[in-house]
């Protein structure tokens, strides 16, 4: 008696085989991109709170602040910033944050190294009719694929 023998041939293991090879060529690049992006986020968010500090600042009539250090922020805006230098609160992602007239501007590390040691900057316009601020997003070395949308 025969029996007919069940499986897969060799064609299709290596058609499955490289079906999986696309998909990770095109996932691994992707997923990489994602990571970044979203250890980022923790880098705008915490210059989103600082903008709303100075937003704050300049609605009590101070002007425009000025604070070049993590410890300044802290004092005269009331924001805590989590930075890698800083001993208290270690393993952040910006290693020097600077406040100058307005303009906030944030240095990254401990991302990946496309966009470490790049800075961030958040710019602040004013409108003279009714005194609201807008915010302008711009980045130093870093790649246009990585820079914050909002």
């Amino acid at each position: 008696m025969l029996r007919k023998q069940t499986g897969f041939t060799l064609i299709e293991l290596l058609i499955v085989i490289a079906i999986i090879g696309i998909l990770a060529a095109i996932a691994i690049p992707m997923y990489k991109t994602q990571t970044v992006k979203a250890k980022l986020t923790e880098v705008t968010n915490t210059m989103s709170n600082v903008s709303s500090a100075v937003a704050a600042y300049i609605q009590e009539g101070n002007g425009w602040p000025t604070a070049p250090t993590f410890t300044e922020i802290a004092s005269s805006l009331g924001v805590s910033v989590r930075s890698v230098v800083h001993s208290a609160t270690p393993g952040g992602r910006i290693s020097a944050i600077d406040v100058t007239n307005g303009v906030i501007t944030a240095s990254v590390t401990n991302i990946d190294v496309v966009v470490n040691n790049s800075n961030i900057i958040l710019t602040p316009a004013s409108n003279a009719t009714d005194g609201s601020i807008t915010w302008g997003w711009s980045t130093t070395n870093m790649p246009a694929a990585y820079m914050p949308k909002r």
